[in-house]
């Protein structure tokens, strides 16, 4: 995995920027009913997208929390209130907020019984009638059927931890049921050939690619073998899924 206290300072540059960030702040308050006055987005990351909500909906009180120290701190520089916290353990009370954001979160997590806690304590902050509201089949996401996929599918990891389905099953024993699904486009995500090989070679596919020993470079070289190295391929359509707390 990925140093993401190092990766704060360039986080959003190579993740698609503000275009990325508008377009998923959208697709959550799509899925957020507009009576909610409160958001907690859970691993927040650089708060690009957290902050792209409160201005896009002012009577909501927007704030976010993240694993990571890095992260956290270019966070509280956007929006404020921010706290360094693991998601499995929310430091908040019961229903104390109407939504939570996961926003490319889950797909990370892959310590066992790790997604389930998440959406467990999502649920547990969640006032009755709140909302959750996570990115779910992320890696799948990015296989837009070009070369670049054809490559990586001899290493594509067999079990990841965001399934949609898996997801529902977990919010369903949380008390929670769905409500409702949108998906939005990963403006600058659509990788070429040679930023791929870079980013096979930097370790950041960890959780969609299993490339023990020498994997990550071979995979590397044949990335670059492909044709039309530098043009990138189209970029991903994420998947969100909004999961009700009952009444």
């Amino acid at each position: 995995m990925l140093n993401y206290d190092t990766e704060a300072a360039a986080y959003d540059a190579t993740r698609g920027g503000v275009p990325r960030a508008e377009a998923a702040a959208a697709a959550v308050l799509g899925l957020v009913p507009s009576p909610a006055r409160t958001l907690l987005d859970i691993g927040c990351g650089t708060g690009l997208v957290t902050e792209r909500m409160a201005l896009a909906r002012p009577g909501l009180g927007v704030f976010g929390t993240d694993a990571s120290y890095g992260m956290a701190q270019a966070a509280r520089q956007r929006i404020g209130a921010v706290a360094l916290a693991d998601a499995r353990r929310l430091p908040l009370p019961d229903a104390a907020v109407d939504a939570v954001g996961a926003i490319w979160l889950l797909h990370l997590l892959r310590g066992d019984g790790d997604v389930r806690a998440v959406v467990s304590e999502a649920a547990r902050v969640l006032r009755p009638g709140g909302v959750f509201v996570t990115t779910v089949d992320k890696d799948a996401a990015h296989d837009v059927g070009s070369d670049i996929d054809e490559a990586f599918a001899p290493y594509l990891d067999a079990d990841p931890s965001d399934p949609a389905d898996l997801i529902v099953k977990y919010g369903s024993e949380a008390g929670l049921d769905v409500a409702g699904e949108a998906h939005f486009r990963g403006h600058g995500q659509g990788q070429s050939p040679l930023s791929a090989a870079h980013k096979v070679r930097k370790g950041y596919y960890a959780s969609r690619l299993h490339l023990p020993g020498t994997a990550a470079e071979r995979l590397a070289t044949v990335l670059m073998a492909l044709p039309e190295p530098e043009r990138p391929r189209p970029d991903p359509n994420y998947r969100l899924l909004a999961l009700r707390l009952r009444d």
